[in-house]
């Protein structure tokens, strides 16, 4: 686990921590490559924003060291803030991001998805669908009025096709 703040820090300890995982935490995003090297973790978890390095540059910088050879290929989930991190982490190659605040089962669910290899995409800030009002035929507001100019009534909609078949 990666994070400049304490609070998140033991957000993330006291969610994933039980007997027979071990969880190590760096304060720094440089740290994270180093731990990734000693321990080999089945995870790791990053807050989108620390001090010298970010989620998004780990998450990227795990990606090139273990396409090198340099580190195993090990899962991302990262912690992320705004809408705007939601398309970063995407970018960055995360297997999975979290909306803070931390709710403990959430995260609990993300890191056991990731972990098993699939992907855990908070949907928080996720565009609303709004359904539109279709309306009812005949109960238009230009009811019985002319078409405007060039455009085709449904009923008389024609394709055109190269080569004029």
């Amino acid at each position: 686990m990666a994070s400049d703040a304490p609070s998140v820090r033991c957000e993330v300890a006291a969610a994933l921590g039980e007997p027979g995982i071990d969880l190590v935490e760096v304060h720094t995003g440089h740290d994270v490559v180093r731990s990734v090297k000693e321990h080999a973790p089945e995870l790791v978890v990053v807050d989108m924003q620390m001090g010298n390095m970010g989620a998004v540059a780990v998450c990227m910088e795990l990606r090139l060291e273990a396409s090198y050879g340099n580190l195993p290929e090990v899962p991302v989930l990262i912690l992320v803030d705004r809408r705007a991190d939601v398309f970063l982490a995407r970018r960055a190659g995360a297997e999975g991001w979290l909306v803070k605040p931390l709710d403990p089962l959430r995260l609990r669910k993300a890191a056991t998805v990731v972990k098993e290899g699939g992907t855990y995409h908070d949907g928080t800030f996720q565009p609303a669908s709004t359904p539109l009002p279709c309306p009812s035929p005949g109960a238009s507001d230009t009811a019985g009025a002319a078409p405007a100019r060039g455009v085709v009534p449904a009923s008389e909609e024609t394709h055109a096709f190269p080569g004029g078949d």
